[in-house]
């Protein structure tokens, strides 16, 4: 049996789903992000090695593994995180395929090699680092959401460092950095090849997109078509629920 902490409570992976996450409103709870690069992101289906930069409560990790059969690793800078993350694959036997490792991703070389594997998936954070007045009370949160200990160009590099030559990287992260996401992708010589926007609502501008590149590949970005979260009644779009309760 997994012990759970503090406020830490139990949460169906996905609305439809046998598989549950360790998850705490005080520390860390995921969100739609992450399940839309999940679904996303390319995997192997039968076999290969995936990496997770920024895995936070490992909810990427678990999600893939329900897509393929690979080997998972899940890098989180957050001791508390971490330890919810290796929890959490404990709790659902999924130890032989899922590994999830406390550490900075500046410093995963000498334990995780270089380009040795075929997908590295990251959701890291959006925001730069604001002034101390703008900082929010909670530490974890800060640390997730904007980039305390890893800044945009930090988490592109370490992508390249790890994922191998014609192997895949998938990020979901803002529009409004989009520009330097494809500078940065391009600088470390991952070639942006998908790219979808994601919108609350038809009518609405664009508050997500997710990206996907191959390591040395050649140009040829394909846009694909917008993701409509909500219909104008607020409930789900076709779409986005097939996503949401692991139906696609």
């Amino acid at each position: 049996m997994v012990q759970l902490y503090d406020d830490e409570r139990l949460d169906y992976l996905l609305a439809e789903d046998a598989m549950h996450i360790i998850q705490s409103p005080d520390v860390f709870a995921f969100s739609l992000d992450a399940v839309l690069l999940a679904h996303f992101a390319y995997v192997p289906i039968k076999k290969g090695r995936i990496l997770d930069l920024c895995t936070g409560n490992g909810v990427v990790p678990l999600l893939l593994s329900r897509r393929t059969n690979a080997s998972i690793t899940g890098v989180e800078i957050q001791e508390r995180l971490a330890d919810m993350a290796t929890r959490s694959v404990k709790l659902n036997e999924l130890e032989n395929r899922l590994t999830m490792i406390h550490g900075d991703l500046k410093e995963m070389k000498t334990r995780l090699g270089h380009s040795t594997f075929d997908v590295v998936t990251c959701n890291p954070p959006y925001f730069p680092t604001p002034a101390k007045t703008e900082l929010n009370r909670n530490d974890h949160l800060t640390i997730a959401r904007h980039e305390v200990y890893s800044t945009l160009e930090d988490v592109v590099k370490a992508c390249k460092l790890h994922v191998r030559p014609g192997g895949k990287v998938a990020m979901v992260h803002r529009p409004g950095r989009l520009v330097d996401i494809i500078a940065l992708l391009r600088q470390y010589k991952i070639e942006p090849k998908r790219l979808q926007f994601v919108y609350p609502k038809r009518g609405r501008d664009a508050n997500m997109l997710l990206i996907e590149g191959i390591r040395d590949g050649s140009a040829d970005l394909m846009i694909l078509p917008p993701l409509y979260i909500y219909n104008d009644d607020n409930t789900y779009t076709t779409e986005a629920e097939g996503i949401i309760y692991g139906k696609q």
